[in-house]
């Protein structure tokens, strides 16, 4: 286990190297950051001591191994908009994004979870055509198209719901519907093809041998079982979540770091954009590493080697 869990992180350091080169150079592909920070009024004397301050002149392999250097001491350099520094901008938007996540996973498991148990045990059936039209129509419904449908007819309409912006419970309904339902669709199919394979396991066979009441031996033996395979993809999923708050948050100018990665893209904040991406990426590593030492534990027939 130990082998294993310093392998995963000698993995997640390569990762993370590569996502900070791919959006190091990426962001130089949009223009001058120089052009963005100096006012209108200013000469080229100005513009070519700022891009000397930046360290803009330098090649640009250099300009990498500066940002390496600086991201192992924590700075990730400053907001341009903001002119704030640019790890202290992240951390202060992701409680506001982690609030959504465990409304919006609770969402997407109370819908995911009976409609992939009845269309395994009904499978065939009317309702397991059903539940794969919802399924389908979850993953072809646009995030930015379900919120502004549901700000349209709760907020518009009807009145009841605000529709946007932070505040008390009610402000909380129309985001964590649209994220959770943007989970829907992957973890009733995942649900439903466990519980097809758990349903013709033997203890399942025992246990309606035994005298178990049908309800008791697919709720309790065959979802417990069944869920296993969820928990595998927690970590997917959860980064899921944080990671599609991008569209929702900004549908719903929710402060969060979805809506601060959409921002640093429109205002060209390359250094903001850098550290949303590498933290992003760090968070979703920490979370997938986490749930594959968590998923030895839960399932013993697990071994790694």
């Amino acid at each position: 286990m130990q082998r294993y869990i310093v392998q995963r992180f000698v993995q997640g350091l390569f990762l993370l190297v590569l996502v900070a080169a791919v959006v190091f150079f990426l962001g130089r592909l949009t223009g001058n950051p120089a052009d963005l920070m100096l006012p209108e009024d200013a000469t080229p004397e100005d513009r070519a001591a700022l891009i000397r301050t930046l360290g803009l002149d330098r090649p640009y392999h250099e300009q990498f191994l500066i940002f390496i250097a600086n991201a192992l001491r924590g700075d990730l350099g400053e907001s341009i908009r903001y002119r704030r520094p640019a790890v202290a901008l992240f951390f202060s938007r992701l409680p506001n994004t982690l609030k959504l996540v465990p409304p919006a996973m609770a969402v997407a498991l109370a819908m995911a979870i009976p409609l992939g148990v009845l269309s395994a045990v009904y499978r065939g059936t009317l309702l397991d055509r059903l539940a794969g039209v919802i399924a389908v129509l979850g993953l072809a419904t646009p995030n930015f198209w379900l919120g502004i449908l549901l700000i349209y007819i709760f907020s518009v309409q009807l009145g009841w719901l605000p529709s946007a912006r932070m505040g008390g419970i009610r402000h909380y309904i129309l985001p964590t519907i649209t994220l959770g339902t943007f989970l829907v669709a992957g973890l009733m199919r995942l649900i439903r093809s466990s519980m097809l394979e758990v349903l013709d396991s033997e203890f399942v066979k025992l246990a309606r041998i035994k005298g178990l009441s049908e309800t008791a031996v697919i709720w309790r033996h065959c979802l417990r079982n069944a869920l296993i395979p969820v928990l595998t993809l927690a970590g997917v999923f959860l980064a899921a979540l944080v990671t599609g708050a991008i569209v929702t948050e900004t549908v719903f100018a929710w402060p969060g770091i979805g809506r601060l990665t959409f921002e640093a893209v429109i205002f060209r904040d390359y250094p903001l954009l850098q550290a949303v991406v590498i933290l992003d990426a760090v968070l979703v590593l920490f979370i997938n590493l986490v749930v594959d030492v968590l998923y030895a534990y839960i399932d013993p027939r697990i071994r790694y080697t």
